[in-house]
């Protein structure tokens, strides 16, 4: 059984942008409408441009699946770009302030921006919620959801309580444009999106990833690299424009005493059947992950998104060609693109999380991983006294 990985290829304006899926198990049931329902999401939200109205992205499965099924092989994905002019795109000799262009233009020793940005850019998302859609399966073989959703555009901020379960949550997330469950700061996001337009101006903000019914155990304490919380941070900060990522209490922890940052810990002999074994919190400050390791509480995951780097109104740069003062080109852009950040974060953090279900419940067949995954759960319920 390989380890679970997902790489991607592909330019913005390509033929296409590719996921290769490696490490599946054989005999899991694939739906690619579930996949192309998570594209379509991605696409969405308030705030989107014009390239949103060009592309339908739905998922083509290439290879590792028969009738409905994964045969244990590579899964390919592929996306097809109805924007495809690759080629004859002009060059962009301007660095726009925010985005690699400049960067990437000195490490690659060119003066066209281009060479640069058509990987850089978030179309290549397009492949990483594919690939997190598709792992969504082996999650909810065993009752785990992830649902992600905005909690912040701008200095408009929602409420999205703790006791919300998977359901409502998503239902209320669904409800609006903004992707937020909180519908009155959903109204008033909206409104600042718009007047960010209006302005020629772009608008950054926050972003809650959460995952239900996960054993604990998921992780390691044992070496840095399999740190759950480690690798989380990794991939979460690895998606364009995230400048930050806390899970839990995150950057608040600093400031309060130990006594308030913690989460006392209880048992209900009543809940020993749920995948928390019946370890139960009445606060979960540190998001269900403490050492590295899920703890049986949900795991929560946020992300802080920078405005959008292409500006409509440009700003100061320098020409590569000339080295002359001149202001930024404007490739079409989004003013925000929050709303579309949460769904690639949500699918990104669920495709971390079944990499590791995978390393602890490890099997070729989908089935011979319900058997470990069945009996971890006895053996670690048995470490406790029985009724």
């Amino acid at each position: 059984m390989s380890r679970l990985t997902c790489h991607t290829a592909g330019e913005s304006h390509g033929p296409c942008v590719l996921a290769l899926v490696e490490g599946l198990p054989a005999g899991l049931r694939v739906d690619a409408g579930a996949i192309d329902a998570e594209l379509i999401r991605r696409q969405g939200g308030y705030g989107r441009g014009g390239r949103m109205q060009i592309e339908r992205d739905r998922v083509e499965i290439l290879s590792g699946v028969r009738r409905g099924m994964t045969l244990g092989s590579p899964v390919a994905l592929r996306i097809v770009n109805r924007d495809n002019r690759l080629d004859d795109a002009p060059a962009l000799h301007t660095p726009r302030p925010g985005h690699a262009d400049l960067a990437g233009s000195l490490k690659w020793l060119t003066s066209d921006c281009r060479d640069v940005l058509e990987r850089a850019s978030a179309r290549e998302t397009a492949g990483r919620v594919a690939a997190g859609a598709l792992t969504k399966a082996l999650l909810s073989e065993f009752g785990i959801e992830s649902v992600g959703f905005v909690i912040r555009i701008g200095d408009v901020a929602a409420d999205a309580p703790d006791s919300l379960s998977s359901d409502p949550l998503r239902a209320a997330r669904d409800a609006n444009e903004a992707y937020c469950p909180d519908p009155a700061a959903a109204e008033r996001m909206i409104a600042a999106i718009r007047q960010a337009k209006i302005d020629r101006d772009t608008l950054g903000g926050i972003v809650e990833a959460r995952v239900y019914n996960l054993p604990p155990g998921l992780g390691s304490c044992a070496r840095w690299q399999d740190k759950l919380d480690g690798r989380l941070m990794r991939a979460v900060g690895s998606i364009q424009a995230i400048k930050g990522v806390e899970i839990g209490l995150g950057f608040a922890a600093a400031a309060l005493p130990g006594s308030r940052v913690h989460d006392a810990i209880g048992f209900d002999p009543a809940r020993r059947g749920t995948p928390a074994l019946g370890f139960i919190r009445r606060r979960n400050h540190a998001g269900g992950l403490e050492g590295g390791m899920t703890n049986g509480q949900p795991l929560v995951v946020r992300a802080a998104m920078k405005p959008i780097s292409t500006l409509l109104q440009g700003m100061d740069s320098v020409n590569l060609t000339t080295l002359t003062p001149q202001r930024s080109d404007y490739e079409r852009s989004d003013v925000c693109a929050v709303p579309a950040a949460s769904v690639v974060v949500e699918n990104v953090v669920a495709f971390e999380v079944a990499a590791a279900f995978l390393e602890k419940f490890a099997g070729d067949t989908i089935r011979e991983v319900r058997a470990a995954y069945a009996h971890y759960l006895d053996t670690a319920r048995g470490l406790a006294p029985r009724e």
